[in-house]
């Protein structure tokens, strides 16, 4: 078996995950400020240079901002705005991510159900070529994700709906940084539970490819359920 090489993290990097680890759970909230850096260097029992190269990668992350003479700052989530960056997804706390996955469900399910109907050969062709690639991507978190993003747009061109696919690219990045939680927690877990991620995806596409409108909205909505209890779990594990 050939193992990936495990690069040792510096200290700025693993000061940047804690705060990274804070904010995402909603430990440290959008708004809150941080402490100095002279204070941050204190309890983390490391210099003050690695201090600022942490938030320097943060704020480049988009995660914090620095307000001239007032000091460092948790950025807010912006929900107003269709379109997001990764960067603003990063900053998803527990309600925005249940707020987001809501949506999904109320357009995901619609939108499997008039894939069943309408979806041409070619629509079926790139959801079994985004079902291969997670198949292949067990295990390996990055490809699994992209494929899975990759599905869920598959799904959505099969409506023939163009506007319906442009509002899911515009919340891709805060799709994708939701399917990364979840495959990050599942990996972690046991590797059955990103089998089923792989079945319930297969279920939804078979229900397409069979033209079955009820039971392609059923088996969407029940993968979405899915996702939501998984990460319902981990932000209650979180705040433990």
């Amino acid at each position: 078996m050939e193992y990936k090489k495990i690069k040792p993290k510096k200290i700025y990097e693993e000061v940047a995950e804690v705060l990274q680890k804070a904010i995402r759970s909603g430990k440290l909230k959008p708004g809150t400020k941080l402490e100095s850096v002279q204070q941050l260097a204190e309890n983390f029992q490391v210099g003050r240079s690695a201090i600022r190269e942490a938030l320097t990668a943060l704020k480049a992350m988009g995660l914090i901002e620095m307000r001239q003479g007032e000091g460092t700052y948790v950025k807010e989530f912006q929900a107003g705005d269709l379109t997001f960056s990764l960067a603003q997804a990063m900053l998803m706390n527990q309600k925005d991510v249940m707020h987001l996955l809501e949506v999904r469900k109320i357009i995901e399910t619609g939108a499997a159900a008039t894939a069943a109907k309408k979806h041409t050969p070619e629509n079926l062709k790139k959801m079994v070529t985004a079902l291969n690639g997670m198949k292949a991507a067990l295990g390996n978190e990055e490809l699994g994700e992209k494929s899975d993003l990759q599905f869920h747009l598959a799904v959505s061109e099969a409506t023939q709906n163009p506007m319906l696919t442009n509002l899911l690219l515009q919340v891709s990045d805060l799709m994708q940084e939701t399917m990364r939680e979840t495959r990050r927690i599942t990996l972690f877990s046991k590797e059955k539970t990103t089998v089923r991620l792989y079945n319930e995806h297969l279920a939804i596409y078979e229900a397409i490819a069979a033209g079955n409108e009820d039971i392609a909205r059923s088996a969407m909505l029940n993968h979405l359920n899915n996702v939501k209890e998984t990460l319902v779990h981990f932000f209650e594990e979180s705040q433990k």
